[in-house]
């Protein structure tokens, strides 16, 4: 049966003009596939409801599962990402790209060093702090973004937050969006996370895509909707041929050991 063309954002990246829109902590979410599909070529699978608007998926272990339901409310979470030990969320206004940071990590064997978050941090300009308690925080230049790991104040359970918070004029902050994650969650996660979250490279976005313009410099690219689409394509080939190189590491040989010489030259003498 011959699929009817219905225009919607799934259409996308050939049905707009794009803009090379900077920061990207500031760029609002942009297109969610980013970091689903390149799940789906790591080797996740779809476990949504198809009449139902959210997207479920699983590693190929069961081990790790995302979930992204939209709500009424863009500051909520709609991403929620967990395993048996951890889990963590992101709001529907944080950026794809950013998430993808977190999630492309997943699909990577871990590093046997644990890795630090605040050098990538400092690196690009943020200004870290650690108190007596053991909190540590860490701030953006621009004074609105920060991350933190800190323990509540009843108990010293520690969590991380980032999010990026707008003064309202009035002593308060309007969050733009914010991301939390359990401190059980692994350290190479949120290094992924910290280094997408501080590329200073622009991310594609529609004029009209993102939450507050006036924190952001646009520059129209034209209609490039296909070279978008073939740098996606990119990306989840290499997302692809990344995860087969990794369980063909980790796969176990299955090659025969060699006999010892002692038996080799017994049965050389027996077959004579």
């Amino acid at each position: 049966m011959t699929r009817p063309y219905i225009a919607s954002k799934a259409d996308d990246p050939w049905s707009r003009i794009w803009f090379d829109t900077a920061p990207r902590h500031l760029a609002g979410p942009g297109d969610p596939r980013h970091v689903t599909q390149a799940l789906r070529a790591g080797g996740w699978k779809n476990y949504g409801d198809p009449d139902f608007p959210h997207v479920v998926l699983s590693s190929p272990d069961f081990r790790h599962t995302l979930i992204l339901e939209p709500a009424p409310d863009t500051y909520t979470s709609w991403w929620r990402i967990s395993s048996k030990h951890w889990h963590a969320s992101f709001g529907g206004n944080t950026p794809a790209e950013i998430i993808a940071g977190f999630t492309d990590a997943l699909l990577q064997p871990a590093p046997v060093a644990e890795q630090d978050v605040w050098p990538t941090l400092q690196a690009a300009g943020w200004i870290h702090e650690r108190d007596e308690r053991g909190n540590e925080s860490a701030r953006h230049p621009d004074g609105i973004t920060t991350m933190e790991r800190r323990a509540t104040l009843t108990c010293d359970y520690f969590s991380w937050t980032a999010e990026v918070a707008l003064p309202t004029g009035l002593g308060g902050h309007q969050r733009l969006w914010h991301a939390y994650f359990d401190d059980r969650t692994p350290r190479h996660l949120l290094a992924g996370f910290a280094a997408a979250l501080t590329d200073p490279a622009p991310v594609p976005r529609g004029h009209y895509d993102v939450p507050h313009s006036h924190l952001v410099t646009q520059v129209e690219r034209g209609a490039v909707g296909e070279q978008l689409a073939a740098a996606h394509d990119a990306r989840l080939k290499a997302v692809k041929a990344a995860v087969r190189k990794a369980r063909r590491s980790a796969a176990p040989s299955t090659r025969p050991a060699s006999a010892p010489a002692t038996e080799t030259a017994a049965a050389t003498a027996r077959s004579r």
